[in-house]
């Protein structure tokens, strides 16, 4: 892989490790998330690994935050990189509930959206180590698959020079990831635990970068509906470092994000 590539995944993958937890205070500052985008080497947990702040509160029900089954036949390769980012998280929070058939479902899903995309046989070449891991029970080791399948999915694409479809498949994992960390503090809320929401540089970059895809890509319905969505994400996330989100505004925030993903989820999205 070229470095730039890598310098790429590696800024991006970090970007969507943020839905669900950060460092100290639960956010990542400005000038953090402009060193991940530039570095070639950084030391980056899991997914999974970030599901699991949620926990220090007490044991959580995830499966509890399960979705309905979407679509997986699109005719746009931007919602199509939309909803494999947020199938992605789907996985994580499969393998979170150690739900054996659930993982199984969502790869079967992953890989049908993999095909247009042009990186199906990344996913192929793991999905059995996918499928009996989840069989076995061994949910650490799952939890670094679904890694490794996110990470060799999105470098297929950037060698492809697909850069915003790579953009795309994290924004769909970090919204659905919002999703479902709102979705837990609406039901269970903790004003310590909307910390994990203040993330004003993370909203920040995807606005950004959604407004400068190229216009082709720019004007897909499914990215027309995030962005005209963005302004209220970002303004909902960027809150004061000292403050918290009151009950409603997490409530409001899940009610945005989750009407959001249903939008983009359907086939006939317009």
């Amino acid at each position: 892989m070229f470095p730039w590539s890598r310098i790429l995944l590696n800024g991006l993958a970090l970007l969507c490790l943020g839905a669900l937890a950060g460092a100290g205070s639960g956010s990542i500052s400005e000038e953090e998330l402009g060193s991940a985008t530039v570095l070639d080497s950084l030391s980056i947990p899991t997914p999974g690994e970030s599901l699991s702040a949620l926990s220090k509160s007490g044991k959580l029900d995830w499966s509890a935050r399960f979705r309905p089954p979407i679509s997986t036949n699109f005719s746009s390769r931007a919602q199509m990189a939309i909803n494999l980012g947020g199938l992605i998280a789907d996985g994580y929070i499969a393998v979170e509930a150690q739900d054996s058939q659930q993982v199984k479902n969502i790869g079967k899903d992953i890989v049908s959206l993999a095909k247009p995309l042009g990186v199906q046989q990344e996913i192929l070449n793991r999905g059995k180590s996918l499928t009996d891991f989840a069989s076995e029970g061994k949910w650490d080791a799952l939890k670094e698959e679904l890694e490794a399948t996110k990470n060799e999915a999105k470098a297929a694409m950037a060698e492809n020079k697909d850069t915003g479809l790579v953009l795309l498949v994290t924004l769909g994992g970090w919204l659905r990831g919002t999703e479902a960390l709102t979705g837990h503090l609406s039901e269970h809320y903790s004003p310590e635990g909307t910390r994990l929401l203040r993330q004003p540089g993370i909203a920040r970059f995807f606005h950004e970068r959604l407004d400068a895809l190229p216009e082709k890509m720019r004007e897909d319905s499914s990215v027309k509906k995030i962005r005209s969505k963005m302004d209220e994400i970002e303004s909902a996330l960027s809150f004061p470092r000292d403050s918290v989100l009151a009950a409603d505004a997490v409530k409001a925030l899940n009610q945005m994000v989750s009407d959001l993903l249903r939008q983009v989820s359907r086939k006939d999205a317009k």
